[in-house]
């Protein structure tokens, strides 16, 4: 279902390529290096376990680390609880350990295949994705090395947490695991496994993974094998499914606002009746043995970039090793202070460097490798960074760079805990790693890495034989790396008690008339509108939003390319502080800030801690208004887009993507809000030029027009004096007006992309409606195709092409309807192989005739309502996600009364109200058709 998520606490590959790289290329890759084996040794027939109420089944407490509290159950269960009062949100996560790691012969990605399938239901809940989204749950799953996980955010109800903790002890014991089931989803994750093969990254590092494990089953991918997901039997399937999934193989986790003794008694009442099984499960013991030679692979496919990756082995994620490896791996990879960025991208060798490590249960690998131009020198850029992992003997590592990386991984490890529910879910990789205790206690051995430390992990781990990346030369006295394992992790743990528990925040409940009442609405001396809600907060968390527009339609023509320019260079450097030094006074603040622009508006949003949010402010500030445009970062910044367009070329999602954004902005070239082809954007970033930059930023920027929005634990008198002080007297020099974006109709010609070997393929179809979000009309649009293509699984679309056609691993249904003017945007994609591109037309069709014909059941409607309120009353929940809410209603003029009314709207609907509707706007004849994939495969129906 879902990537596995990266560990907390080290700014990673997977960190670096989704935040600098464009959507699309690397973001399907580094996870799906997963999937492996296992042994099923149980009965194929699945009888449903009788679950029964055991008021005798007890929760003993176990330890308590910093507000979490661990239990067991009589049946092996363990139980994590997090209560976190000033949420209106409860996370259950249900961490399996078992990963593709535990995969046997034959058996490769059915751990990850089990996971979508129990999805499918249990004799009691026949209908998952239906309940999440009645529920208005934020759910998914995903399958790892070590473990497999299932979650669930929601909001915070009886009834809601009743729900969650039935279905997932249900499921644990009771999913179908049926055959026609298996038939239709190993299509579709197959279709996941050919989406994967587009991407040069992925398949270049799941090579250079299975070269460097000999044996272990770490060196498979997570995904499988094709022939294996294509022939694995149901019953082998079954065994594994109850070898694993079973209560003393198993860890719940529940985060948020739950009274503790309570949540006690409803998981013994939902888990306790499950009974322990009598199979006693055996560690796998497996050892990957010294590397005795470098390697290399090499891997020739069609694309537009150049990649070199050299791997390295290294201990497991509990070795006392592994901290300063974390800290070496952002000494080396780090953008923009990274030896690797310095070294290569700085000089032109290479136009990204990254670097990670993959924190696992055993051994793993340090990972680090540089992107070059197609037309660059690939031996000369390897060469050379192989001299600066391998070289460090020599170069030795210094203690400056140990304090900036250490403050920076200390800063989001403290950063990632004052959110519950994503803690909740990144305990799930320290589960895996051994035990859920292994984060504190990685924190407190960053604390105490020394320089010397970290020069010590390097010469040892960093060395051309422990190196898989290149080729095998023989040697007559090869150096054998041999990499330490952890013997006894309680022993370690033992008695480890942790740091003392964060500020905890307030009971504040997210109900429109709330938020209206706590939010303080002011305006700032030259007219900034400014939206207050001071409220406590887990670590005293402070969430800030600004934004400002800029110029007007006229002034804004032909200045696209130039205003995006401006924006992608506002975090590379002021006149007093390098983009290095800006990080690392950021980090110093604990502030994790992006500071962006278009060319019609900049925005920044933030994260900090009460303690630093004037000092944070005043940065930010900086940013707005003195901006280097250093020349140097102006040359990074083309030659590493130029790269990314040139990738995008031959990428199918991309394709469909930018020509579903051209379709809906049909503008002059010239206009402002016209969206390039990609080879135009291309042409106009080459032609870029750098003095353009200081007078763009001259002309348009400034706080005439601009919205600011707080939301946490900060005083009020302090931050207007900070802001007036900071941005009260900043003005534009040229008027601000809103571009207009009336509605026109689509085009409604097919557009085909061909992408010659391309193993996945992408299908969208969209449209224009003349409406906004303030239309009579629109919450009956909203809530149609959210029961259309919205939802989780269950949507019209999903459960056709998905589940019952098994032809696509993502499919859904967009719809954008705009405040400002008449005009509202629907699209609706599915990725799938290229010969079954006119499967999924067809689908699409049949679904949106048979909807417009028939209209909604009552209960459809019912169940749409419930998931789609609370899913809304989660998102207000949320600070980061309000305070975007705040700054839209200042510039809208509007309060959240105007949302309470949409949602009383939204909630009278039947069924008749949103068939009405929906045949007002909606006509096949009128969806406009892109398809992008390999012509050369496409089959007809």
């Amino acid at each position: 279902m879902a990537n596995a998520p990266q560990s907390i606490g080290r700014r990673n590959i997977i960190n670096v390529l989704e935040s600098e790289l464009p959507k699309g290329e690397f973001v399907f890759s580094l996870y799906r290096v997963k999937r492996l084996f296992v042994i099923s040794t149980l009965t194929a027939v699945l009888t449903p376990v009788a679950i029964t109420a055991q008021a005798a089944a007890k929760l003993q407490p176990i330890t308590s680390v910093e507000g979490i509290t661990e239990y067991r159950l009589d049946n092996g269960l363990q139980v994590l609880l997090f209560p976190d009062q000033t949420k209106e949100t409860v996370t259950v996560n249900v961490t399996y350990h078992v990963g593709s790691k535990h995969e046997n012969y034959g058996e490769t990605g059915m751990a990850h295949l089990l996971e979508h399938l129990v999805f499918k239901g249990t004799p009691r809940h026949k209908d998952i994705p239906s309940e999440l989204s009645s529920h208005g749950a934020r759910p998914n799953g995903s399958t790892w090395t070590d473990r497999t996980n299932y979650f669930e955010t929601f909001s915070a109800t009886e009834e809601n947490i009743e729900w969650a903790l039935d279905m997932e002890a249900d499921r644990m014991v009771n999913s179908f695991i049926a055959k026609k089931d298996l038939d239709s989803e190993m299509t579709v994750v197959r279709n996941e496994l050919e989406r994967g093969e587009n991407s040069p990254f992925r398949v270049t590092l799941q090579r250079i993974m299975s070269s460097a494990y000999t044996w272990h089953n770490y060196g498979k991918s997570t995904i499988g094998a094709r022939s294996d997901l294509e022939n694995v039997p149901i019953d082998r399937l079954q065994a594994f499914y109850r070898k694993y999934y079973q209560p003393d193989n198993a860890t719940l986790i529940v985060a948020g606002k739950f009274d503790n003794a309570d949540m006690l008694q409803r998981v013994s009442k939902y888990f306790g009746g499950i009974p322990k099984p009598v199979r006693t499960l055996t560690r796998t013991y497996t050892e990957e043995p010294a590397q005795d030679g470098e390697k290399m692979i090499t891997v020739r496919r069609v694309g537009d970039v150049q990649l070199f990756m050299s791997a390295y082995h290294i201990p497991a994620g509990s070795h006392p090793d592994y901290a300063a490896l974390d800290v070496l791996s952002q000494v080396l990879g780090d953008t923009p202070s990274g030896r690797l960025h310095k070294q290569l991208v700085e000089k032109n060798l290479a136009s990204r460097a990254f670097a990670s490590n993959f924190q696992w249960r055993d051994p793993g690998v340090a990972i680090f490798g540089i992107q070059i131009d197609k037309e660059g020198d690939l031996a000369a850029s390897s060469e050379h960074m192989l001299s600066v992992l391998e070289n460090i003997s020599t170069l030795g590592i210094t203690d400056a760079e140990v304090e900036r990386v250490k403050r920076n991984i200390l800063k989001n490890i403290e950063l990632s805990f004052n959110s519950s529910e994503r803690f909740a879910l990144n305990l799930s990789e320290w589960l895996g790693m051994g035990d859920w205790r292994l984060f504190f206690m990685h924190r407190d051995r960053v604390e105490k890495v020394t320089t010397t430390d970290v020069q010590r992990v390097a010469e040892a781990y960093l060395q051309a034989n422990n190196r898989t990346a290149g080729r095998f030369i023989p040697t007559e006295k090869p150096a054998r790396i041999a990499i330490p394992m952890v013997a006894n992790i309680d022993g370690m743990l033992d008695g480890y008690v942790g740091k003392p528990a964060i500020a905890q925040g307030e009971n504040f409940e997210p109900s429109f008339d709330n938020i209206d009442k706590r939010t303080e609405i002011l305006q700032l001396e030259n007219g900034v509108d400014v939206a207050l809600l001071a409220k406590k907060t887990r670590g005293e968390t402070v969430v800030v939003s600004i934004q400002l527009g800029l110029g007007d339609e006229q002034s804004l023509i032909g200045m696209r390319a130039t205003g995006s320019a401006v924006g992608a260079m506002l975090m590379r450097g002021t006149n007093d502080l390098s983009r290095e030094q800006l990080q690392i006074e950021f980090d110093k603040l604990k502030a994790n800030v992006y500071v962006g622009a278009s060319a019609s508006s900049a925005y920044a949003k933030v994260t900090t801690t009460r303690e630093n949010l004037s000092a944070t402010l005043r940065l930010v500030a900086t940013i707005f208004k003195n901006p280097a445009f250093n020349k140097d970062e102006f040359s990074q910044y083309k030659s590493t887009l130029e790269v990314d367009i040139e990738q995008n070329l031959q990428d199918p999602q991309q394709l469909a993507f930018r020509e579903y954004a051209r379709k809906q902005n049909p503008f002059p070239p010239e206009h402002p809000l016209y969206q390039p082809t990609l080879e135009q954007e291309l042409a106009a970033v080459k032609a870029l030029k750098h003095e353009d930059l200081g007078s763009f930023h001259r002309r348009f920027y400034g706080a005439s027009h601009m919205q600011i929005g707080l939301i946490g634990d900060f005083e009020k008198s302090t931050v207007l004096s900070e802001l007036e002080m900071i941005f009260g007297k900043w003005t534009s020099t040229t008027d601000y007006q809103r571009i207009p974006h009336p509605f026109q109709r689509v085009s409604t010609k097919t557009s085909n992309f061909n992408t010659a070997d391309k193993e996945n393929a992408v299908f969208l179809a969209t449209m224009a409606i003349p409406i906004g979000d303030d239309s009579d009309d629109a919450a009956a649009l909203e809530l149609g195709n959210y029961i259309f293509g919205g939802g989780f699984l269950n949507s019209r679309l999903a459960t056709r092409l998905r589940q019952q056609d098994g032809l696509s691993y993502s499919v859904r249904s967009i719809l954008s309807q705009s405040p400002f003017d008449n005009r509202t945007s629907i699209a609706a994609f599915a990725i799938c192989a290229p010969q079954n591109l006119s499967r999924v037309e067809q689908g699409f069709k049949e679904e949106l005739l048979n909807m417009l014909d028939n209209g909604f059941t009552e209960a459809e409607i019912v169940a749409a309502k419930s998931g789609l309120l609370q899913s809304k009353k989660v998102s207000r929940a949320q600070d980061n996600e309000l305070v975007e809410v705040q700054v839209n209603l200042l510039e809208l003029g509007r309060s959240m009364q105007w949302s309470k009314a949409y949602e009383d709207r939204l909630e009278a609907l039947s069924a008749e109200d949103v068939k009405t509707v929906m045949n007002k706007y909606l006509k096949v004849e009128d969806f406009s058709l892109i398809k992008a994939g390999d012509m050369s495969k496409i089959e007809t129906p």
